[in-house]
């Protein structure tokens, strides 16, 4: 008699055992559905500019001022790509917004790695008041340094061309030498002790050891730079005031103006300007994920 009130009282627990789990995996499932869902619809958010600017971009100029507004037009009009691609040189364009970055890149790269390899491995005196005052740079905005740097610029003949836009790439970045340094402090000292064991000077550990393992975070820093660089609006619209040097930002601009209110044209060359970001975007998220958990790293 007691066996058997036993094995009720164990089959009534595992009974109750098993509707509690089935309980939590019902609210597990129900809580990541939501989270899910919540995700889905912030995403939609985001990409609903991105997709208008494609669907306005395939219109009749006549679909785009109508209430209420034609969603899919037809018919497509691809014709607005052609036709807004030989309004304005937009070869000529593209090729000055890539040199752009392209030089930007190597600059920010250079120095900032040199840079940062000080601050994180070698020691000498004022090291972290010289860092202090580094970081203290960010703290800056742009609008306080504009007059002074643009007339500088102006007595050293540089207006009108890309040297003001690209020379100071290689007098280094604050963030990206914050960025680096926190990585190269990542990295265990132990490693430089056994190349100077080898033999190897400062300029070789920098060379042979440390630039390989840093191959995440310099990739974070070409993104980010190239990225700024082709978005770069106020730099190109202070700088620059020939067509052949204009950049892709310039560009849309002075198209807005010549065109009128042609929108569909305006947002084929939108959706032409945003390709490359949008290639990186998919080929290099990743990078740019890392890139906001470098800026975390403790010492």
């Amino acid at each position: 008699m007691t066996t058997t009130i036993e094995q009720t009282t164990e089959i009534r627990k595992q009974q109750v055992d098993k509707g509690a789990h089935g309980l939590y995996l019902a609210r597990k499932a129900i809580s990541r559905g939501l989270i899910y869902l919540l995700l889905l619809l912030g995403s939609a958010l985001y990409l609903f500019p991105f997709l208008w600017m494609i669907q306005t971009s395939l219109k009749d100029l006549s679909q785009v001022y109508i209430w209420p507004p034609v969603w899919f037009p037809k018919p497509l009009q691809w014709i607005n790509y052609p036709e807004a691609w030989e309004i304005l040189p937009w070869a000529t364009f593209y090729l000055n917004t890539v040199k752009l970055a392209a030089i930007r890149i190597v600059g920010t790269v250079f120095s900032c790695t040199i840079a940062a390899y000080g601050f994180a491995r070698l020691r000498f005196p004022g090291r972290d008041f010289l860092f202090l005052v580094l970081l203290s740079t960010m703290m800056l905005p742009g609008q306080v340094t504009m007059i002074p740097l643009y007339i500088w610029f102006t007595k050293l003949g540089w207006v009108n061309t890309l040297k003001p836009l690209t020379i100071p790439s290689f007098l280094g970045s604050a963030f990206f030498i914050f960025l680096l340094r926190q990585f190269f402090m990542t990295i265990p000292h132990e490693l430089d002790d056994a190349a100077k064991i080898d033999g190897c000077g400062f300029i070789r550990i920098f060379a042979s050891v440390i630039l390989p393992l840093a191959v995440p975070a310099i990739g974070v820093v070409t993104i980010f730079t190239f990225t700024g660089s082709w978005n770069d609006f106020m730099g190109p619209l202070i700088y620059l005031s020939g067509i052949e040097n204009y950049t892709i930002a310039i560009g849309l601009q002075w198209f807005n103006q010549s065109i009128g209110a042609h929108m569909p044209r305006l947002m084929a060359m939108g959706v032409v300007a945003l390709l490359p970001q949008i290639l990186l975007f998919f080929f290099t998220q990743k990078r740019m994920i890392q890139g906001v958990t470098l800026t975390g790293m403790k010492q």
